[in-house]
């Protein structure tokens, strides 16, 4: 787990607050924004393009975006899309939540990044969440275009040399093997010096063009089983708690907890989570109180049985850390040790 030491001190605070001084049982640890679905790339294993052209046209107003985070009073926010560059305001989106303290992930495939960097100012509050799939050739071929990955690859190095904090994002299909995984990870973390990556395995998104490629549960545990042997998932500097890579490799099991990633788009609050759409409602208050959240989550939905996503599970195993002296010591030697490991 690589996060950074203020922001672990703030989302523990955070944590604390919510559990203990409030009471709440359901709250959000970061808000996915969508202020728009459009985007530049057609990637297989997403559906967000699949809107209306009527609904691809529009770009949610600042005040919008902004206050839907402050009204959820989540830490941190990932924006995302669609492809937030193409946002005409995307800048002042960003600068406003910035401002009053968010942690602010911009996920981009990077093709206007660096067109772009002008615009933003480098913080410990805001990063660049780069979509990498894989090495040139496995990355280009999962989002249908060639040239995309080594465009990629200079808008982080870039980022990087004016001073950008830069973190990535892999999602992983039952075309990967161990070795891919690992080959990725080797050459964000070693190569590229990323801050830190965050991996998933890809989710039968409903509306994907591409149906054939999604993992299993067993896939998903053995696929990252083999990729984390021999100490690997050690030394890589991944933003996720220690109990959520042992979920990825089957030694712990969880249920989903899809309320600590809440998803605000053009719709509004999306139930129950960014893949799946049972309606929306307009106020975080009612998506939480009036979302029944124990039909979801494998073994309940069939629609979940295959998901391991971190949209569900990442926030149970991070409430499962902080409920535990043990995980909560043993995730911070993590943090220590890929500190050092940079």
């Amino acid at each position: 787990m690589a996060m950074p030491l203020r922001q672990t001190i703030r989302v523990a605070s955070y944590l604390f607050e919510q559990k203990t001084l409030r009471r709440r049982d359901k709250f959000p640890l970061i808000v996915e924004l969508e202020p728009l679905y459009a985007c530049n790339l057609k990637c297989e294993g997403c559906g967000k393009i699949q809107h209306p052209a009527g609904v691809l046209k529009q770009r949610m107003p600042v005040a919008q975006a902004v206050g839907a985070v402050l009204e959820s009073g989540a830490p941190m926010v990932s924006i995302a899309g669609g492809e937030p560059l193409m946002h005409p305001q995307i800048d002042e989106i960003a600068r406003q939540l910035v401002g009053r303290k968010k942690y602010v992930f911009l996920c981009t495939n990077a093709l206007l990044m660096r067109k772009k960097l002008d615009l933003f100012t480098p913080s410990p509050y805001f990063a660049f969440t780069v979509h990498i799939d894989g090495l040139r050739e496995r990355h280009d071929e999962s989002v249908a275009k060639e040239g995309v990955f080594d465009e990629a690859v200079e808008a982080i190095k870039e980022a990087k040399r004016r001073g950008f904090r830069v973190t990535t994002n892999s999602t992983f299909f039952n075309t990967d093997t161990p070795q891919t995984i690992i080959d990725v990870l080797d050459y964000l973390n070693d190569d590229l010096e990323v801050d830190e990556m965050m991996i998933s395995p890809a989710y039968a998104y409903e509306k994907a063009p591409d149906q054939e490629h999604f993992l299993g549960v067993e896939q998903t545990r053995e696929l990252f089983r083999k990729a984390f042997a021999g100490g690997n998932r050690k030394k890589w500097r991944l933003n996720h708690s220690p109990l959520f890579l042992d979920f990825l490799e089957g030694k712990v099991d969880f249920p989903c907890t899809a309320w600590g990633i809440p998803n605000y788009s053009l719709f509004g609050w999306q139930r129950p989570c960014y893949l799946m759409a049972d309606g929306y409602v307009p106020t975080y208050r009612e998506l939480v109180e009036d979302t029944d959240w124990d039909k979801y989550g494998r073994g309940r939905d069939p629609r979940c049985d295959n998901c391991m996503a971190h949209c569900g599970y990442e926030p149970t195993a991070v409430l499962a850390t902080t409920a535990s002296l043990k995980e909560s010591l043993r995730a911070a030697r993590e943090t220590v040790a890929s500190k050092r490991g940079k």
